[in-house]
């Protein structure tokens, strides 16, 4: 990547800085994504990002041309907030990461402003700052990061960037929590950490007394936004499945409570290095995904379920699984993809002498250490994964009211460019997160056009899309176990052979005349690794394969996975 994205990001030429307290408008889109600026009136760190965005297929013709936009329909209702390039009723498709740790963290060592640039080097237009939960950040970290993320927002301002943190869940695992900016962003997010967080109320076991917890600390949130404290709030589950702990109630138990501000789970892990073999590598597990169970840990969860499949989590790899069983009841629960950037593998970088994080609640601004960190587990923001979001502005309620609409998919390892899914029936299509609701017996399709690789990677390769699958399931309703982890209606139903890195693809599949409510998501491959799923040929003949501890390249095997829209026929 060009070495002017390390500079400061400015608007310039007269086209007005964002407001980033307030999140901005839809009209003040940054210089280098509004194509009409010129190449020649833009800053060189600007050109370099319209450059680097070209290359990788983000910006161009195909967002121009609205392969990668959704279709009109539903969306012509945020027609009024939307971009001047997000035409037809689109949205603009803006890649982000929720999870990423700084000096702030205790096992973590690099400034706001390092992953800012990075992120926004590696094509990010959002991020989320979380730093663990711990008694020195509940202390004062909060309050002392915050100053460097509006710093940062100033200096690289086409790129959002929000403060949240990671909670420790009472009773389960840990999870991105995360506010709109703002003047009381601190104080809402301090307030929570005290209250709520699993470790400082010494509340981390599986009671039901800790579960309960969990879902006032939720309820907090959803009070601060009705009395407008902050303007919007979100969470999302972290690495789910990685130690058995986050049972099958309690996630369902989240999004029934707060439905609005429990939303989903991260469908693949961050430390997606940790499974390049030694020497080279770390040689441990992708996701750092090598537990076995535990006293807290839920019993109904197999053994493969604490390893991760193709880089991603097995709640969400397993085809009729957890994820489809959350599905199948027609509740909604997302699916996200982030870096958990801790420590960056190859990097030279160590922390600063005199380090001491329990005196100063931080690590010493890291130096160069003069050697690579081959042991190191994680990627910069946007190297690896990338979570995409379908918003109506560039702001950041609008990045947060599309993750709750789950206008998101996402990707390994670029291995597409865009991905514009939706389902159409006469004149009415809906994409990613919606619901097509049509007269019963109504012929519905699914059209899926995407923008391939196009670029090489940050490997210096270009993916190649081998190939797609469209999951389909029954819509059957509230279960009585709320640990139901599975589903039975739910499989592959269709395989497109793609076998190409460069241009588009227009996918299309009939779900025939429909008569009772289902949904669709979708995944797509690079090929190199795939087996059998879990339950059977008949249901997911060729879906990703265990990931083998201390022998996972995650570059080697390439995964994307969106998120379902339903049908509901009347």
């Amino acid at each position: 990547m060009s070495q002017g994205h390390h500079h400061s990001h400015d608007h310039g030429h007269g086209h007005g800085h964002h407001d980033h307290t307030q999140g901005g408008d839809a009209g003040s889109l940054p210089p280098a994504l509004d194509l009409s600026v010129p190449d020649a009136e833009l800053t060189p760190p600007q050109l370099s990002r319209r450059s680097m965005l070209r290359r990788t297929g983000l910006l161009g013709a195909g967002l121009a041309a609205g392969s990668v936009l959704a279709g009109a329909g539903q969306a012509a209702a945020d027609s009024q907030a939307e971009r001047g390039n997000a035409r037809s009723g689109g949205y603009l498709w803006l890649a982000g990461d929720h999870h990423i740790h700084t000096q702030y963290s205790s096992d973590a060592k690099y400034r706001v402003i390092d992953h800012v640039r990075q992120a926004n080097a590696h094509g990010l237009d959002w991020m989320v700052i979380t730093d663990h939960s711990s008694v020195q950040h509940a202390k004062i970290g909060v309050d002392l990061v915050n100053p460097e993320i509006v710093a940062a927002r100033d200096k690289v301002s086409d790129t959002l960037v929000f403060q949240g943190l990671e909670w420790n869940i009472p009773a389960a695992e840990h999870g991105t929590v995360f506010v709109h900016p703002g003047k009381n962003e601190v104080a809402v997010l301090k307030e929570f950490e005290n209250s709520f967080d699993g470790a400082l109320q010494n509340a981390s076991d599986s009671t039901p007394a800790n579960e309960a917890l969990a879902i006032s600390g939720l309820n907090f949130l959803a009070d601060a936004v009705r009395r407008r404290k902050v303007e919007d709030a979100l969470f999302l589950a972290n690495h789910p499945a990685r130690k058995g702990i986050d049972s099958p109630h309690e996630i369902r138990g989240w999004r029934d409570a707060q439905p609005t501000i429990a939303v989903g789970m991260e469908g693949a892990p961050g430390h997606q290095a940790g499974g390049i073999p030694a020497p080279q590598g770390p040689g441990s597990g992708r996701g750092i995904y090598d537990n076995s169970p535990s006293a807290n840990s839920y019993a109904g969860y197999p053994l493969e379920s604490y390893r991760t499949w193709g880089g991603f989590d097995w709640m969400t790899a397993t085809v009729g699984g957890l994820w489809d069983s959350l599905l199948a009841e027609g509740k909604p629960w997302w699916i996200t993809a982030n870096s958990d950037s801790h420590n960056v593998y190859a990097d030279t970088a160590v922390r600063g002498p005199n380090s001491d994080f329990n005196t100063n609640n931080r690590h010493t601004d890291p130096v160069y250490g003069g050697g690579l960190n081959l042991t190191d587990t994680d990627f910069w923001p946007g190297q690896y994964s990338r979570t995409h979001v379908g918003a109506s502005s560039f702001a950041y309620k609008a990045v947060m009211d599309g993750i709750r609409a789950g206008r998101v998919w996402v990707d390994h390892g670029g291995l597409i460019s865009g991905l514009n899914a939706r389902l159409t029936s006469g004149r009415s299509t809906v994409t990613l997160g919606g619901v097509l609701h049509v007269r019963r017996g109504s012929a519905v399709d699914l059209v899926i056009d995407i923008d391939l690789a196009n670029g090489p990677n940050w490997a210096q390769f270009v993916p190649t899309l081998a190939r797609v699958d469209v999951v389909q399931g029954d819509v059957t309703g509230a279960v009585s176990d709320k640990d139901t982890l599975a589903t039975p209606s739910t499989k592959v139903v269709k395989s497109f052979e793609v076998g190409k890195s460069t241009g588009s693809v227009r996918l299309t599949y009939s779900l025939g005349h429909v008569d009772k409510p289902v949904y669709v998501r979708l995944r797509g491959t690079d090929g190199n690794r795939s087996a059998v799923g879990i339950n059977g040929a008949s249901v997911d003949p060729a879906g990703p394969a265990i990931d083998v501890v201390g022998d996972a390249d995650p570059w080697k095997d390439l995964w994307f996975y969106s998120n379902p829209i339903w049908v509901l026929p009347a």
